[in-house]
């Protein structure tokens, strides 16, 4: 990449402009009411996946990018399982899990993991470990130390969850089952360091499971952090601190790829509503599923709509998220993480990633302002009005120059470029290059 696409802003009398395709509102310039509960915590989440930063020592090549990443104002280190997986019946994924007390000799040891959580700690982030409770690998030691731990068949036989023949489905019926899984949660916060996790298929287990373990660890550890990959609000209730956007990614796709944009707008302020005070949602372009089951490039379009894709996963509200693959150029296909794949990150990407993070950081409080939807055909266009400031946020999804009436709620107003830090006098017309995007607050 060459630099960042970003917009460029041209009062126009004409009708038209030379050399972009004009494009009307298909939303109504109504406001729509603020989103109830929206939080405006300025958290970015980095998910790692360690195979990617190594064929060995992936936790030490890890370390080693935490100054890049931490500079990107990402400060919520995810980091995927990094137990020992299991080889019996495995087909490499790292879901898998053998020793819930023990460290893929691959990506290195203990005090490995406690030098990452360290450094982590001193550039001001907080580090997060995937964990995989509702099932194990075939050759765990519970499978014939306590089989009667595991759900069977009818016919006696361990059975493995859905269709993840490579796992072993654990019977949460069993009190020791969830004494035992509680026990390890707790040694890995103590052992290690770490600030929390991020639960693997919550909806496997049952709430009360999760309602005690998150009270057992907020009660030994108050600020722990506990993420849960569902989308279903109800697990807030369970002492979760966020849970997915599941949305979010296919809302975004889409809008790259013909569909509407102003669905974007739409899913995002729909998801928003549900989240109660002091909880999140994340929401995110990619992660190790999507990325693993979607084209990097031709999902959005092109590789080079990363950027403008992830303005709209970021900056409508939410604690928005960079997966690990999203911040290295020219990457195309299908991304397994079951691959020990070593990656070359971008600097550039990188670069513009901070910008997107610190333009969000920065317009915290208008986030939870009342919502104007102005996207057209091709433009994602969307505003936040609080107090004495309005927020637009505008991107091209497309791979040529658009333009759109700019929206009287900032037409005519100095507003800051915030990406930039241009200040002007918004005109009567926005201008965008090939997936650009802009993001503009008024001043007061």
């Amino acid at each position: 990449m060459k630099g960042f696409k970003l917009c460029s802003l041209l009062l126009v009398l004409a009708a038209g402009l030379v050399g972009c395709k004009s494009n009307g509102i298909d939303e109504p310039d109504t406001p729509t009411p603020p989103v109830v509960g929206q939080e405006v915590k300025k958290d970015v989440v980095y998910q790692a996946n360690p195979r990617f930063f190594g064929e060995n020592e992936c936790l030490k090549a890890l370390e080693a990018q935490l100054p890049r990443i931490s500079n990107m104002g990402c400060n919520i280190l995810w980091i995927m399982p990094i137990q020992t997986p299991g080889e019996l019946k495995a087909i490499g994924s790292p879901y898998c899990i053998r020793d819930y007390y023990g460290i893929n000799p691959r990506y290195g040891t203990m005090n490995d993991l406690r030098s990452l959580v360290d450094k982590a700690h001193a550039a001001g982030m907080v580090l997060i470990l995937d964990w995989v409770a509702n099932h194990t690998s075939w050759d765990n030691p519970w499978i014939t130390e306590h089989p009667d731990w595991y759900q069977h068949d009818a016919n006696g036989n361990i059975m493995s969850p859905m269709t993840w023949t490579d796992v072993a489905q654990l019977d949460y019926s069993k009190p020791a089952v969830r004494q035992a899984m509680k026990d390890a949660m707790l040694w890995w916060v103590k052992e290690a360091g770490i600030d929390g996790y991020r639960c693997d298929y919550v909806e496997g287990i049952d709430h009360d499971f999760w309602k005690d373990i998150n009270s057992s660890l907020k009660a030994a550890y108050p600020d722990i952090l506990m993420l849960a990959e569902t989308g279903n609000p109800a697990y807030y209730a369970d002492g979760f601190d966020m849970v997915y956007d599941w949305n979010s990614s296919s809302a975004i796709m889409k809008a790259f790829t013909g569909g509407r944009p102003s669905n974007v707008v739409t899913e995002a302020s729909d998801a928003l509503a549900e989240v109660p005070e002091g909880k999140s949602r994340l929401r995110y372009i990619f992660n190790h599923d999507v990325a693993a089951e979607n084209d990097a490039a031709s999902s959005i379009g092109s590789r080079d709509a990363l950027p403008a894709a992830y303005v709209l996963a970021s900056m409508f509200g939410g604690t928005p998220m960079i997966y690990s693959s999203m911040d290295v150029e020219n990457l195309s296909g299908k991304l397994s993480f079951f691959d020990y794949k070593p990656l070359v990150f971008s600097n550039t990407l990188s670069a513009e990633y901070k910008a997107i993070n610190d333009a969000f950081k920065a317009t915290a409080d208008v986030r939870v302002g009342t919502i104007g939807n102005y996207s057209t055909a091709s433009i994602v266009c969307f505003s936040r009005k609080a107090a004495d400031h309005t927020l637009l946020v505008a991107v091209n999804t497309t791979a040529e120059a658009q333009s759109m009436k700019m929206p009287i709620t900032v037409a005519g107003f100095s507003v800051t470029e915030m990406i930039t830090g241009n200040e002007f006098t918004a005109p009567v017309t926005l201008d965008l290059q090939p997936y650009g995007y802009t993001i503009l607050l008024t001043q007061k």
